[in-house]
C-alpha cells in the first residue's frame, strides 16, 4: 500500500495544480511536490534525484515524475525516463517504484480535459470550447496548449497581459475533479496516484 508520494515535476505550475488537487483525494497519503526549472532541469537532475531515493526509498513510497511532452516524440521521452530509473535501481519486480507521466502535450491540456474546472475558476470562457473542433481531444490541442488557454481567457478577459501560468494552474487546480476529466495523459497520471 502506497502510503507516501515524491512528485517530480518540470514546473512551478504544475505544482500549483496539484497542491490544490491532491490534498481533496489523497487520504492518508502524504506528499512532497519538487518543482524544477523546466524538463531540461528536471531530466538532467533526475539521474542523481533517484539515485538517492534508491538509498532509502521504503516499500511504501512511490516517486512520480511528470514531464510535458511539448514536441518530445513520446515513446523516445518514455524509454529515456524509464532507462534512468532502471539505472537507478528504482524499478524492482512486483508494483514500480518509479512512475514516468507525461503531460500530452503540456500541463494545460488537463485543464481542457475538465473545463468544468476551468469554468469554475473563470466563469465568463465559453462554456461551448469543448464541443469545438480543434478542442475536443484536450491531448491532441495544437500549437501549444498553455498558448490555447490563453488565447481562451484573453478572449474572456481574464489574463490581458498574458497567462501567469502558476496563477491559472492554482485556480483551476482548485476545481479539478479526476472523474470528470477526459484527459488521457491525465487519467494515466491519476491512476498512478491511486493504484
Amino acid at each position: 500500500m502506497i502510503e507516501h508520494i515524491e512528485l517530480l515535476v518540470e514546473e512551478p505550475s504544475t505544482e500549483a495544480a496539484l497542491r490544490m488537487l491532491l490534498p481533496r483525494f489523497l487520504a492518508g497519503i502524504s506528499f512532497e511536490i519538487h518543482p524544477h526549472q523546466g524538463k531540461h532541469d528536471l531530466l538532467t537532475k533526475l539521474p542523481g534525484r533517484l539515485r538517492g531515493y534508491a538509498r532509502f526509498l521504503p516499500a511504501s513510497a512511490r516517486v512520480i515524475v511528470v514531464v510535458d511532452r511539448d514536441n518530445d516524440d513520446c515513446v523516445g521521452l518514455k524509454k529515456r525516463m524509464i532507462a534512468t530509473s532502471v539505472a537507478a535501481r528504482l524499478l524492482r519486480e512486483g508494483p514500480f517504484d518509479v512512475v514516468n507521466r507525461i503531460a500530452i502535450e503540456e500541463l494545460e491540456a488537463w485543464f481542457f480535459g475538465d473545463w468544468q474546472a476551468v469554468l469554475s475558476a473563470y466563469p465568463k470562457v465559453k462554456p461551448t470550447i469543448p464541443q469545438k473542433s480543434g478542442y475536443r481531444d484536450p491531448d491532441a490541442i495544437t500549437g501549444g496548449t498553455w498558448e490555447a488557454l490563453e488565447r481562451v481567457l484573453r478572449a474572456a478577459g481574464y489574463m490581458k497581459g498574458g497567462l501567469r501560468k502558476t496563477e491559472a494552474a492554482r485556480e483551476i487546480g482548485r476545481y479539478l475533479e479526476p472523474g470528470r476529466n477526459v484527459s488521457v495523459s491525465f487519467q494515466h497520471f491519476w491512476r498512478s496516484l491511486t493504484s
